[in-house]
């Protein structure tokens, strides 16, 4: 402020015009600035879809009933995990063994066993197995 006035005061009154001129250009610039830097910031993250991660491959095939050529159906089928497998339905199953002609396979408790191996319960899975007969009770 006192360069201001003793600049107003001065002899020559065309230099306080041009001072507050520059001064003035420079607050512009400085509001401009930092209107363009808090733009930036308020700025959002374009919204990322959730991008899983395929899941590793399970090996379905260590399952009772389901050899090679069923656990290569089954992945071509979309249903390479025990989770997946475990949400399938059993008429889903069918439908997907018939399209490839293995109608003999019994998938009935395939879920259940993909189910107890996406645990980790492989105690209860292996004396579930023991049950078993060619992917059926006996």
């Amino acid at each position: 402020m006192f360069a201001i006035n003793v600049l107003s005061e001065a002899q020559e009154p065309d230099l306080a015009w041009l001072l507050w001129l520059v001064l003035g250009l420079f607050l512009i610039i400085v509001l401009v600035g930092w209107m363009v830097s808090n733009k930036k910031g308020e700025e959002v993250a374009p919204v990322e879809k959730e991008e899983v991660a395929p899941a590793t491959p399970d090996i379905l095939k260590k399952l009772e009933g389901i050899g090679p050529k069923v656990e290569g159906v089954l992945n071509e089928a979309g249903i390479t995990t025990y989770v997946a497998l475990a949400k399938a339905s059993v008429e889903e199953l069918r439908a997907i063994l018939a399209a490839e002609k293995l109608q003999m396979m019994h998938p009935d408790n395939w879920p259940e066993q993909a189910d107890l191996a996406a645990k980790g319960e492989w105690d209860t899975l292996e004396k579930l197995q023991d049950e078993l007969q060619g992917g059926r009770r006996v």
